[in-house]
């Protein structure tokens, strides 16, 4: 099956083609499957009508090239990286302060290239502004950030130490014209490590069209600094805005970036991050009513409490800056009663896709750092659980009237209390979200709590369950054995 994944900014995107390996075992059920064979990849850039295009030695050398030369440009200290010009495909040249030449030689060259030079091809040159520059950084950035396509690929990076960072404020804003707000310029620094952070004032009239949310006006970002041996990641900027339904001035807007950096913590445990993409999908996807009004992919970073509200977003991606309005999120924003400590709760951060199709999308921004596991007590007696088993066996049988209309197996995970109640269940593969309707799982569930998604707040024992229904209407229940 073909696979494409993009990578959208203003001013770049990033296209990438492939196929899934087959051999490779997948270590739990995702949802979107892993683009692991590069086919081709293609970059557009604002303002240049053919995208640069090539395979996988291209795409990587692209990645090198551009990481290496803004790590120097960000850090005023020279990269020896950043000057392979021999052996790179992709190069990068600084004209000046805004101006860098990008040159992209052909991958494949004459055999007989020093008895023919006219035979040469001469390299695509395509000069970039530094607002261009930075969009390229924040694509590549994305695809790092994205565990499901090309995952061996990894960027070895060695961030220049503080004390010989020649950059200074003066410079970095001579750098970037007026058109990028200092936010940009705090966030791309950050992902590198390589300068100190300016001071970061606050926020100024944004331009026309811009569109960003948080949670009130507490939170300016979310994530924490990358260690030098974390895998780099853009860090979120959520611009305080007033929403529609908030309170102005409800607490002091948060000025100082690196004290909320270090104050506020990111869940990354798989975990409770699985939970928590449960709960996003659940309050998206129930409001989400005109799916048939977009004619693109809209991507957003989403920013999530512990408690599964949703405190703030940033469009990824030009059509989703203009369709916000048009997505369940401004009305999906949680506005906290004001409190000292609201700026200081943990939140993760999810990758949200209204899809053209009209199928919601939702995945960790940074992927899962192990499998995830099913989070609070389990029933763990083999014969509660074989007794369980066939009680829930009998349950879902008795209710399983319908003829099937899907084509390939619906898997859930099921989890049932001491008594053989249904107390949760979750789809494990796509075509189980589309046809979870031609099973009994929500009707009974609507039954026992008044809700067919809702996961209610369950502290008892569970026992947990793979249920397979499959298209000849067989059914098939067995203990749990994790997500794989």
């Amino acid at each position: 099956m073909n696979i494409q994944r993009k990578y959208s900014l203003p001013n770049c995107t990033l296209l990438l083609e492939g196929l899934s390996d087959a051999t490779r075992a997948a270590h739990f059920q995702e949802m979107r499957p892993e683009l692991s064979i590069l086919v081709n990849a293609e970059c557009y850039l604002s303002g240049n009508s053919q995208p640069l295009m090539g395979g996988r030695d291209f795409f990587e050398s692209l990645v090198r090239a551009v990481s290496a030369y803004a790590q120097e440009f960000l850090s005023n200290v020279p990269n020896p990286q950043a000057h392979n010009l021999e052996s790179e495909l992709v190069q990068l040249l600084k004209i000046d302060s805004n101006r860098h030449r990008l040159l992209v030689h052909s991958e494949i060259m004459p055999q007989d290239s020093q008895s023919n030079h006219n035979s040469i091809k001469r390299p695509i040159q395509v000069d970039l502004n530094t607002v261009q520059l930075f969009d390229l950084v924040e694509a590549i950035d994305q695809f790092f950030a994205d565990t499901q396509t090309l995952p061996e690929l990894s960027l070895q990076l060695q961030p220049v130490g503080r004390r010989y960072g020649g950059a200074s404020q003066a410079l970095l804003k001579q750098a970037v014209p007026a058109s990028v707000g200092a936010s940009s310029l705090v966030v791309a620094a950050l992902a590198f490590s390589l300068v100190p952070v300016p001071e970061v004032r606050p926020p100024q009239p944004k331009a026309p069209g811009q569109v960003s949310a948080t949670k009130s006006s507490n939170a300016t970002a979310v994530s924490a600094t990358p260690s030098p041996n974390q895998q780099i990641a853009a860090t979120p900027a959520f611009t305080p805005t007033q929403t529609p339904n908030s309170t102005p001035n409800a607490s002091p807007a948060v000025t100082d970036l690196e004290a909320l950096l270090n104050t506020v913590p990111e869940i990354t445990d798989a975990s409770e991050l699985r939970a928590l993409n449960r709960q996003v999908y659940n309050q998206i996807n129930t409001n989400w009513t005109n799916r048939s009004e977009f004619k693109e992919d809209l991507v957003y970073r989403v920013g999530v409490a512990a408690d599964g509200g949703i405190i703030g977003y940033k469009p990824v991606n030009k059509g989703a800056n203009d369709a916000v309005v048009s997505t369940p999120l401004p009305h999906l924003l949680y506005n906290p009663v004001s409190s000292t400590n609201s700026t200081k709760e943990p939140i993760a951060q999810f990758r949200v896709v209204f899809t053209r199709k009209g199928v919601l999308e939702i995945s960790p921004w940074r992927g899962y750092a192990r499998i995830p596991d099913v989070v609070g007590t389990k029933i763990t007696d083999p014969n509660t659980i074989q007794n369980l088993n066939q009680k829930l066996y009998d349950t879902l049988r008795q209710n399983w009237s319908s003829t099937p209309s899907f084509t390939r197996d619906l898997k859930y995970r099921v989890a049932v209390n001491k008594d053989g109640t249904i107390a949760d269940y979750e789809p494990l593969n796509q075509v189980a979200f589309d046809y979870f309707r031609e099973t009994p799982l929500p009707k009974i569930f609507q039954a026992i709590y008044g809700s067919t998604v809702a996961s209610p707040k369950n502290k008892e024992p569970l026992a947990h369950f793979q249920v397979v229904f499959k298209p000849d209407a067989e059914l098939q229940v067995s203990p749990w054995q994790g997500y794989r």
